[in-house]
C-alpha cells in the first residue's frame, strides 16, 4: 500500500470505528501524507492555517477525536482509544507511513504512535507538547478535578470555538489526569522513536498554566534533545500554547518541510 504514488480525490466523511464515528477530511493528492492530531479537547479546524501555508504539495488528513468537533460520543475516551483511532483513520483512508503533526495532546499521541510503529512512521512534528513533565499524585489529581468542576458552565460555550468536547467536566478532567501521568513518563518512549522528530516550542503562559510553570515544562525537553540526535527543536516561537497554530503556523509548516527534506534525501 503506497498512497504517494497515485493522486486521490479529496474526501470528507465519517469513519465508523468501535462504538463511535470519526469525522475525517482528506485533501487527497499524490503528495506525502500529513496527519494532524488535535489538542485534548480541540477539533480539526485549528489546522487550517498550517494546511494553507503548506499548500497542495502534501496530502493533508485531519479528523476529530471522539466527542470532539463533529465526531460521535463514545464510552471510551482513554489515551489508548485515541491511539487506536489513528490506526482506524489510516486504514480507512489507505495511508502508509504518515508524517504525524500533533499539537499538545496530539503531540503526545504522535510520539507514542511513532514509538509503537517504527516501520510505519515517516516523522513527527510536536507542537508545544510531549514534554516529559506532568502533574501527578493525588493532590494534583484533585486540583485538576476541582478546576474542571469550576469550568463546567463555561465548557459548552467553548465548544463552538473548538476548545471543549461534548463531555462532562468530570470526563474532561479524567483525560487531563491521564495525560499528566503519561507525559510524566514519556522520556523512555523517545528511545523507541527512530524517525525525525521536530519540536515547535511556544512561549509564555496560557489559560492552563502560568508563564513560569509553562517554561519549566518546556525546559524538561533538554535531556531528550541531548540524548537523541533525531529529536531537535525546529523553532521557538513567540506565541503561547493556545495561539501557536494560529499565529505561528508558518513555523509548523517549515518543520514539516524540514522533515520532508530529510526523507527525500534518504530516498535519493
Amino acid at each position: 500500500m503506497n498512497n504517494t504514488k497515485a493522486a486521490l480525490s479529496a474526501w470528507s466523511g465519517m469513519v465508523p470505528f468501535e462504538d463511535t464515528s470519526l469525522a475525517v477530511n482528506d485533501t487527497g493528492g499524490a503528495g506525502r501524507p500529513v496527519v494532524y492530531l488535535n489538542g485534548s479537547y480541540a477539533n480539526r479546524k485549528h489546522w487550517r492555517n498550517v494546511i494553507g501555508d503548506l499548500g497542495p504539495a502534501w496530502r493533508h488528513l485531519t479528523y476529530d477525536e471522539r466527542a470532539r468537533g463533529d465526531s460521535q460520543r463514545s464510552a471510551d475516551y482513554s489515551f489508548e482509544a485515541c491511539l487506536r483511532d489513528i490506526d482506524a483513520v489510516l486504514e480507512a483512508r489507505g495511508v502508509d507511513r504518515p508524517l504525524l503533526v500533533g499539537w499538545s495532546y496530539g503531540a503526545v499521541l504522535a510520539v507514542h504512535w511513532a514509538a509503537r510503529h517504527p516501520d510505519r512512521i515517516a516523522g513527527v512534528v510536536a507542537v508545544d507538547g510531549a514534554y516529559p513533565w506532568g502533574l501527578t499524585g493525588e493532590e494534583n489529581r484533585e486540583y485538576i478535578r476541582r478546576t474542571f468542576h469550576r469550568m463546567r458552565l463555561a465548557l459548552p460555550l467553548a465548544r463552538p470555538m473548538g476548545m471543549a468536547a461534548r463531555m462532562s467536566a468530570a470526563q474532561h478532567a479524567a483525560i487531563n489526569i491521564e495525560l499528566n501521568e503519561i507525559v510524566a513518563a514519556i522520556g523512555p518512549v523517545y528511545d523507541k522513536v527512530a524517525c525525525p522528530v521536530r519540536f515547535i516550542v511556544a512561549s509564555g503562559g496560557n489559560t492552563g498554566g502560568s508563564a513560569e510553570s509553562m517554561e519549566q515544562m518546556r525546559a524538561t525537553l533538554g535531556p531528550v534533545l541531548a540524548a537523541r540526535p533525531n529529536v531537535q527543536v525546529s523553532e521557538k516561537v513567540g506565541s503561547n500554547h493556545e495561539k501557536v497554530l494560529r499565529h505561528d503556523s508558518g513555523a509548523v509548516a517549515d518543520a514539516v518541510r524540514e522533515i520532508t527534506a530529510i526523507l527525500d534525501l534518504e530516498v535519493h
